[in-house]
């Protein structure tokens, strides 16, 4: 009884003196179906690259996800990191946070969410500090690379004003997505590049192989070292005529050769145990950007995410 009142009083004490540093969370109220999401550990979101938790307080990079899984019953932390860095820097900062929200919450494990680059922070987490993560999920993340990066890698000299250029600018731009989030976590462009390419990822699979398929587009194993493994991702490019981000998407999706989301191949967001490979969302509308305007005839972003905490809640997690 007491150890129990001493962690209390410390998970308050610690979210007092962290406050506007502590990853982002709040109640919901619930008349319907209170513990459909209610999973036992809490929800963690990892954005990905030039990601936020949200604009301003207002704007969501996870654009109405944490509410629907609040309503539920589900504890959501939203997380932000380095916009541009490479999967281990950003892991570490991940990791920090991580611990901060054990620390309030008195839980001794989190589910890890993690979108595009996101998903190899929390494959980075689950990876050196497994015992506190219960399961890990991506969505649309490039476990074996992403072929526009490699495009970018092989045809940007290294060290070339190009480069110096290019790097600058994203620098700069996650430097001020960090500053209207409140975060000024350090910026490294060339370091993101090489992780996200396939080089980069086969040397971070070579370290980090917990989920990660044997085979081009097979599945992983569902569970390592006590953490389990899940991974989603869309095939859709154009999906919504009100949405101008699609025509993005589509200039992007022609730098690869298989179906994909406009960032992330099919096969190369297959991690451990694959919901679904083929949603018709492109990448932005996984995570159900911009302002919701995804595909009519698909299931909602929001809808897939309470699927999902549904799932880990009745497998214990």
């Amino acid at each position: 009884m007491r150890r129990r009142v001493a962690t209390i009083v410390l998970g308050a004490v610690l979210g007092a003196l962290l406050g506007a540093s502590a990853p982002r969370s709040s109640e919901a109220l619930c008349l319907w179906n209170c513990s459909y999401t209610k999973t036992k550990y809490p929800i963690v979101l990892a954005h990905g690259m030039a990601g936020f938790d949200s604009l301003f307080g207002v704007y969501e990079y996870w654009y109405g996800i944490p509410s629907a899984l609040r309503d539920g019953g589900a504890r959501v932390y939203v997380t932000k990191v380095s916009q541009f860095n490479s999967t281990e820097a950003r892991g570490e900062q991940l990791l920090a946070q991580v611990r901060q929200i054990l620390a309030i919450t008195g839980a001794r494990k989190v589910n890890l969410v993690g979108h595009s680059h996101g998903g190899l922070d929390v494959r980075y987490v689950a990876a050196v500090r497994p015992d506190l993560v219960a399961s890990v999920t991506t969505v649309g993340s490039p476990h074996k690379g992403a072929e526009l990066a490699d495009f970018l890698r092989d045809n940007v000299v290294e060290g070339s004003i190009t480069e110096g250029a290019l790097a600058f600018f994203a620098n700069s731009l996650g430097t001020v997505l960090g500053l209207l989030t409140g975060s000024t976590n350090p910026q490294d462009a060339v370091a993101a590049l090489e992780s996200l390419s396939s080089p980069g990822m086969a040397a971070f699979n070579a370290r980090y192989p917990q989920g990660v398929p044997a085979s081009a587009c097979g599945e992983g194993a569902y569970t390592v070292n006590g953490v389990r493994y899940y991974s989603w991702s869309g095939t859709g490019i154009l999906t919504n005529a009100l949405d101008v981000s699609d025509a993005a998407m589509g200039l992007t999706s022609l730098f690869y050769d298989e179906s994909n989301d406009g960032l992330v191949g099919r096969c190369s967001s297959h991690l451990g145990d694959v919901i679904r490979d083929n949603y018709f969302h492109n990448h932005l509308d996984e995570v159900n950007q911009v302002l919701g305007l995804t595909g009519l005839l698909e299931s909602s972003p929001t809808a897939i995410f309470r699927a999902h905490a549904n799932r880990l809640k009745n497998a214990g997690l």
